[in-house]
């Protein structure tokens, strides 16, 4: 993922107000994006004010914004602004819409008013809705506020996560585990609801691949040999830490030739009777790179790496964890963990490559750490019987007890509620993780992925984050 979110940028005003205050304002804004690094096409060689004024400008703002493929849609309201255009080209264009406009100066000594905005905005809003457009709406502000800052950057992200699931496209090496039941997905509903692609590769095309390039003189490969070596402390033979390194290639470029942006990969356990081999290690390496790799065909688990991986506009990775087993002290404490595939920079000290404690094949290729705690936010979308929803919520890493593999402990608000849900479903045992509170984000993304419901475990982060533009 390269996490690039380019903005159109259509400041809009109406012919009744201020044309330098809209003109001034314009620039403040403009300014202001430029400030933050938000990459936007304005519209400067529209008209001579560079402003969505009229029916005139409608289609020339439409034209440009979809020739430079812009990923969302900002229509700052400078003054009044001109509704029905603002809605004509959100309409059109069907990427995610920002609604904003400067707070209001007071009125002039003779009592006239330059702008509007407000006024303006309680306008637009109702187009767009008749319009059935979903939109963003930061509250009135001034640009200079924490709050306009914070709900720009939120909604580049969400729309990051937008872009992202839109053009969702999953390497799936072989098909699922034969006992993963759990593992089952519809993949022509995907496909039909949203878009969803599935490039599938048989496990021998794939084994037949990372063969060829762990016996070649591969410059990837001995790059990642070297990493390796680097950032672990290595507990297997030399050249099965070739076949790693491989493994992590060969995934890669499965992925990058079929435009592919997550791998679903059957971990276990026909990869072990053809190469004596745990991919474990290979998924953490190439998610750390920006491609996340799901364990055990987990389709909707590569899904949900998309968006939580998105939703952190490459600030961290992400990781896909196992709900596994409670804290043996604290009531609320969960064990997260797998079998190693989470990203390396995440860990709290060298992680240890070596062997599963999980599977008699005892195979080399897994990862042994502990990551970094503090704020988490956890994720799963997930649907069965034709509904889908997105299971979200917030924990913070605790103390506990040593465990083989890839893990962390967390606490959550209301633990009880949290396995209630994962039991009754939609959901299951797998989730990603990923640092910080990501939750405003992905709700916010949620707000134009139709289909697709938010579902909270606990009631105050619900609150919280529904509030995160009102509070």
């Amino acid at each position: 993922m390269d996490h690039k979110v380019v903005i159109g940028y259509a400041p809009t005003r109406r012919r009744i107000f201020s044309v330098e205050d809209a003109l001034k304002y314009k620039k403040i804004i403009r300014d202001k994006l430029s400030e933050l690094e938000i990459e936007f096409v304005d519209i400067e060689d529209i008209n001579e004010e560079g402003l969505l004024r009229c029916a005139e400008d409608v289609e020339p703002v439409i034209e440009k914004f979809r020739a430079a493929k812009v990923d969302a849609l900002f229509i700052p309201h400078c003054n009044f602004g001109s509704e029905h255009s603002c809605g004509k080209v959100a309409r059109a264009l069907n990427v995610p819409v920002l609604l904003w406009g400067p707070r209001d100066e007071a009125p002039l000594e003779d009592g006239s008013r330059l702008r509007d905005t407000q006024c303006g905005l309680f306008a637009t809003g109702k187009v767009l809705r008749r319009m059935q457009v979903p939109f963003t709406y930061i509250p009135n502000c001034n640009v200079g506020d924490p709050q306009f800052e914070e709900g720009v950057r939120n909604f580049v992200a969400a729309a990051n996560v937008v872009k992202e699931f839109r053009r969702a496209r999953i390497l799936q090496i072989a098909t699922r585990p034969t006992d993963f039941w759990t593992m089952i997905c519809n993949e022509g509903e995907l496909l039909e609801k949203f878009g969803i692609q599935l490039f599938p590769i048989t496990m021998v095309e794939f084994t037949e691949r990372v063969k060829e390039l762990a016996a070649s003189k591969n410059e990837e490969v001995d790059k990642t040999v070297s990493l390796i070596h680097e950032k672990m402390k290595v507990c297997i033979p030399e050249e099965d830490v070739r076949k790693v390194a491989a493994l992590k290639t060969a995934m890669k470029l499965f992925a990058v030739e079929n435009g592919c942006n997550a791998v679903a990969i059957q971990c276990w356990d026909a990869l072990q009777q053809a190469l004596h081999m745990m991919p474990c290690c290979a998924n953490a390496l190439l998610t750390e790179e920006g491609i996340p790799v799901a364990c055990e065909t987990d389709i909707h688990g590569a899904v949900t790496s998309i968006m939580t991986m998105a939703a952190g506009m490459g600030k961290t990775p992400s990781f896909f964890v196992d709900w596994s087993v409670r804290h043996p002290s604290n009531p609320n404490g969960e064990l997260l963990q797998h079998c190693g595939p989470w990203p390396l920079s995440l860990a709290k000290s060298t992680p240890v490559l070596g062997r599963p404690f999980a599977f008699p094949e005892h195979c080399p290729g897994s990862v042994s750490a502990e990551i970094k705690g503090g704020p988490i936010s956890l994720f799963r979308f997930d649907g069965d019987n034709g509904e889908y929803g997105m299971l979200m919520g917030n924990a913070k890493g605790i103390e506990g007890p040593y465990t083989n593999g890839t893990y962390l402990w967390v606490e959550v608000p209301n633990w009880p509620k949290v396995e209630s849900m994962i039991v009754k479903g939609p959901y299951v045992h797998h989730a990603v993780g990923i640092h910080g509170n990501l939750l405003p984000v992905m709700l916010e993304a949620l707000t134009y992925i139709k289909g697709v419901r938010p579902d909270f475990y606990d009631e105050e982060q619900e609150r919280k984050t529904r509030n995160f533009y009102f509070e």
